[in-house]
């Protein structure tokens, strides 16, 4: 029997004992997905049998929507038991996501001193590091002997307090260095914590944007970091499971806009259908605008289509594939941006590499297109006598339309950037509508130079 198929069955016997137990065995992370599949009435009677600590530990991690019924459906004291045994960052997560009202009514329930933590902590800008800050950890001084400092964590030490690393403070709480656990066990009983130190850390800015603390866990590979102010206080830490979720956002987020769409703020099966609709007009009305500057160049090369109908026939061929060329070129650069990979200072070297990838993949697809153009020619009259002028036309266009889509698609993401703005608004879409009105003003242009008096 599957364990939500026991939870349910538990349930329905009223076997609140054995419910009990049964939940206590199964890691927090199981549970909130166990939470899915019941019902309001099922959660709340599962936070009124659980232990105040296991509770907690479930409660953070489930999604938002599911913690306020939760928490509508429990009592002021259970309500209160429950935030004041979550996690500081936890909480704070929750009351960002509901209604003021509601967050002052939940911050009127908690302790005098979880409230004043609760309180510093929204107090910092949205998206901020101060945000994600936890309070559970632990400090020791310079001065200390290692056993003085491990007396201090059987003391003052919590479960849920990150021990990997050990902050150094001054009298004053002014952060002076870390020390690695490991090495503090590994030392002697009368060896002092500063014999352990070498004066170099890394910190993080409680004001600072979470993206830079994304950028500084990827790059020195921590499972926490320090965060403290402009005098350099200790304020409290960012544990990586917190990253986790803000570059899990943040990706996403690239990912929509990469589709033509603005970012969504609620996952996509919750996003009532008005907003869906609102997100999406907005880029593809843009794009549609952009796109009538397909018809208008069109309009202007009426008399070549007129005086040679084949050409039309590669039209698609040709403006579809600069289209895709600019789309690969734009996401690769976009990914490359977003994780660091180049910086805008590296924007010629950029254009180099895809002047080239461009130049060869249209030439690839040019001499497709003219084999093509030229076997069928062999077989049939369609191209009529020619034939081979279109064959050209077909090659040359495609290396030069290929060629400034990959320019193109490279090249937008840093001049977005450049300005500040998210590189990932130059999606796959705008990228193609650009091309898709220079690749009709190249291809038409090189078809009135090769086919001459013809046209």
């Amino acid at each position: 029997m599957s364990t939500i198929e026991d939870v349910q069955r538990l349930i329905g016997e009223r076997d609140l004992h054995a419910l009990r137990d049964r939940l206590i065995e199964v890691p927090p992370v199981e549970v909130a997905e166990i939470f899915n599949e019941l019902s309001d009435e099922e959660r709340v009677l599962i936070f009124r049998i659980l232990p105040r600590d296991h509770a907690a530990e479930i409660f953070a991690q489930l999604e938002v929507d599911i913690q306020k019924k939760v928490l509508s459906g429990l009592g002021d004291r259970q309500t209160a038991r429950l935030l004041d045994e979550m996690a500081a960052d936890d909480r704070t997560a929750l009351l960002e996501e509901i209604p003021a009202e509601a967050a002052r009514q939940l911050l009127a329930l908690l302790s005098k001193e979880e409230r004043e933590v609760a309180l510093s902590l929204l107090g910092y800008p949205e998206n901020s590091v101060g945000r994600l800050m936890s309070p559970d950890y632990l400090t020791v001084r310079a001065d200390w002997k290692v056993r003085e400092v491990l007396d201090h964590i059987r003391i003052n030490g919590h479960p849920s307090d990150s021990f990997d690393t050990l902050y150094v403070v001054d009298g004053s709480g002014k952060l002076a260095d870390e020390v690695d656990i490991k090495e503090v066990l590994l030392a002697s009983p009368e060896e002092e914590v500063s014999s352990l130190l070498n004066f170099t850390f890394e910190a993080l800015d409680a004001h600072s944007d979470q993206e830079v603390a994304v950028d500084l866990f990827r790059k020195y590979d921590r499972p926490t970091l320090p965060v403290v102010d402009s005098a350099g206080n200790l304020l409290g830490i960012v544990t990586v499971d917190d990253i986790l979720d803000v570059q899990e956002e943040e990706v996403t987020e690239d990912i929509q806009k990469l589709g033509g769409t603005e970012a969504l703020e609620e996952p996509y099966i919750k996003t009532p259908v008005s907003t869906l609709i609102r997100k999406r007009a907005h880029w593809l009305v843009v794009l549609f605008v952009g796109e009538t500057l397909t018809a208008s160049a069109m309009a202007n090369y009426e008399h070549a289509i007129q005086s040679a109908v084949v050409l039309t026939l590669f039209i698609p061929l040709i403006i579809s594939s600069g289209g895709n060329s600019g789309s690969q070129a734009s996401t690769l650069v976009i990914r490359a941006l977003a994780i660091g990979e180049i910086r805008l200072r590296d924007w010629l070297k950029v254009f180099q590499r895809e002047a080239i990838t461009g130049i060869s993949l249209g030439s690839i697809l040019g001499l497709v297109g003219f084999l093509r153009v030229t076997i069928w020619a062999q077989f049939s009259p369609i191209y009529g006598e020619h034939w081979l002028a279109l064959a050209f036309t077909v090659f040359i266009s495609l290396a030069a339309v290929v060629t400034l889509g990959s320019l193109a698609g490279a090249m937008l993401p840093f001049i977005l950037k450049r300005f500040r703005l998210d590189p990932a608004t130059s999606s796959a879409p705008f990228v193609a509508t650009i091309i898709d009105v220079a690749g009709l003003v190249i291809y038409f242009t090189v078809a009135m130079i090769l086919f001459a008096g013809a046209l």
